[in-house]
């Protein structure tokens, strides 16, 4: 804006210079003075022209400037949709408060009887292989006369909860017997028992452990939601012994 305010107040000062000219033009003029005067009409017009092709080349300048206020605006919507809509699944990865060690969220803090875990220690085999997320295009492929009325979100929320009693499981698993109280202890025993040759270096739950660790509802509805798991390839069934094992792929 300063170029095209400079150009401005030029052509406005050579036009008043030509005004007085003009003004001058009652009496006769001396053959120097009409000189000077077809010498001020000439740079005004060049001035003139100079001043359309700044104001140009402004236009073009505010045209893309509002393009790019337009693409701006758009790609703020985007982030606030993906903001306002990110699903409730989503991992976050927490720490605790002196920032060294990972704690469990609250759906999981939820799950987990604390009485079932007290005292047991971490120990180095303490990490715990967990299922990924399923992602939409998975859920997507799925037969709908699989899916029923089951949403993407609920879907997501029961491998949650798998995930919530397989690390319960083998937090107990992991651990010296001698580290945990007698209900743990039973536990532990238990899983111990329901190991066969097939399950060696693999993580499982059975129906018990999710009614153990978690608060979801063990129905027909949930042998849906692990046909779908099945189907995306996150499980696998293992059948023995009275008990069906769900592997985690």
């Amino acid at each position: 804006m300063s170029e095209l305010e400079d150009v401005s107040h030029h052509i406005y000062d050579r036009i008043s210079s030509l005004q007085r000219l003009l003004d001058l033009s009652l009496v006769e003029l001396p053959q120097n003075k009409i000189k000077k005067l077809g010498q001020e009409v000439y740079a005004l017009e060049g001035l003139l022209e100079e001043f359309e092709k700044c104001v140009g080349q402004q236009k073009e300048q505010l045209k893309h400037l509002k393009e790019l206020e337009e693409l701006f605006k758009k790609d703020l919507g985007s982030v606030q949709h993906i903001k306002d809509n990110i699903p409730a699944h989503m991992p976050r990865k927490k720490v605790s408060a002196n920032g060294s060690e990972p704690v469990m969220n609250q759906n999981e803090a939820a799950d987990v009887q604390p009485a079932q875990l007290e005292n047991v220690k971490k120990t180095n085999k303490s990490f715990v292989r967990e299922m990924e997320f399923i992602t939409m295009p998975e859920f997507e492929s799925v037969p709908q006369y699989m899916k029923g009325r089951i949403s993407y979100d609920q879907l997501n929320v029961a491998v949650q909860s798998i995930n919530t009693a397989v690390t319960a499981k083998y937090k107990i698993v992991h651990q010296s017997v001698k580290s945990l109280n007698n209900h743990a202890r039973k536990l532990h025993q238990r899983f111990k028992d329901q190991e066969t040759k097939d399950t060696k270096g693999q993580y499982f739950v059975v129906e018990d452990d999710i009614r153990e660790f978690t608060q979801i509802k063990v129905d027909k509805r949930f042998q849906g939601i692990l046909n779908m798991m099945r189907h995306c390839q996150r499980l696998r069934e293992l059948r023995g012994g009275g008990l069906t094992r769900y592997m985690l792929l």
